[in-house]
């Protein structure tokens, strides 16, 4: 924690604040994201920097048209498109010394920006951030976002769920920064092009400051659309937080094992469960109650869930679940190939 916490904010003190997003190919959410961060009715000065990178879709000329619209938001080129970089940027250009992260794909509660300031000056923390509030349209979309906010899903991380308590935490959802700390531990890794915001938030523990959590805090989070796409990010999430693990072995705990421990549980009882069946050995087949085992928790995971679930929904809800498992894992055991794996520090702020 900072040596010297400020005293909490009045009305007539708010301190100016800057939003930094980092975006590309969010044309379905941006405007909708700006527009709830512009909608804030923030006492004090506020001002929105978009890193934009290079999109497949129209994302830039949303991005041009709401600089033209509001003098408050400034836009900065991100050529890389990756999102340690985009917000490496943004802050760097940001003009105020509070700081706060938004995704294209967000959308702020009311009174979100108000509330993150309080909550700074209050504890002092380095940075404070709430619940990532997981919601979705489609049924498939919405039975990701019930997987996010359940134990079963995401193994209970503090920000999934509404029921945690305020108070510090190892990481929390985006975050509302003190610029002077992030300057402090050198911003964003760049090398990371995932994970990131895990990692950049043990090093500011490691620095002696605090993360602060609040379910105050909530942010709207559209989760991905299709099987594919939620396999895909699962699968590059478990991979770099290889990455971190490798890089700080001191991080690893238990819930990160939980999933490579169950793909190899599941693929080694299948691959064992065959042969035995083809070769009639009967202690070998005993190898398919492994995934036998796991098909039976994810299915009654899925039934126990809240009552009011409706059927669509809850009869997806066993295949998000394995995906999210059997990806993370599979990307957590496989890590980064050679040729993947960027080397040398993160550009400073």
């Amino acid at each position: 924690m900072s040596d010297s916490a400020q005293q909490p904010v009045t009305p007539a003190q708010y301190p100016p604040v800057s939003i930094v997003m980092p975006v590309r190919n969010e044309s379905r959410h941006l405007e909708n994201a700006v527009t709830r961060v512009l909608g804030q009715e923030y006492p004090g000065t506020l001002e929105v920097v978009i890193a934009v990178g290079p999109s497949t879709d129209d994302t830039h000329a949303i991005a041009e048209r709401l600089a033209a619209t509001d003098p408050r938001v400034r836009l900065v080129d991100n050529p890389t498109g990756r999102t340690p970089a985009g917000l490496n940027m943004a802050i760097a250009a940001a003009g105020h010394d509070i700081v706060i992260r938004v995704d294209g794909h967000g959308e702020l509660a009311d009174g979100y920006v108000a509330t993150a300031v309080e909550t700074l000056q209050r504890t002092g923390a380095a940075n404070v951030g709430g619940i990532m509030d997981a919601q979705g349209v489609t049924p498939f979309e919405q039975a990701v976002a019930v997987a996010y906010t359940s134990r079963l899903g995401l193994g209970g991380s503090t920000f999934h769920l509404r029921t945690s308590p305020q108070g510090p935490a190892d990481t929390v959802f985006l975050g509302s920064f003190r610029k002077d700390a992030l300057q402090a531990v050198g911003g964003y890794d760049e090398t990371l092009y995932r994970a990131q915001d895990w990692e950049l938030n043990y090093r500011l523990r490691q620095h002696g400051e605090t993360v602060w959590f609040t379910p105050e805090l909530r942010v709207t989070y559209r989760p991905r659309s299709t099987l594919r796409a939620l396999a895909e990010q699962f699968y590059e999430t478990g991979k770099w937080r290889r990455e971190v693990v490798r890089r700080h072995p001191e991080t690893l705990n238990a819930r990160y094992l939980a999933s490579p421990l169950a793909v190899v549980a599941v693929v080694g009882g299948v691959a064992v469960g065959a042969h035995g069946s083809y070769h009639r050995v009967g202690p070998m087949r005993l190898g398919w109650l492994a995934p036998l085992g796991y098909l039976a928790m994810v299915v009654a995971g899925a039934a126990a869930l809240r009552r009011d679930l409706p059927w669509p929904v809850r009869a997806r809800l066993p295949l998000v679940f394995a995906t999210m498992h059997m990806c993370w894992g599979l990307g957590f055991l496989v890590g980064l190939c050679p040729g993947e794996r960027p080397e040398g520090p993160s550009g400073p702020l």
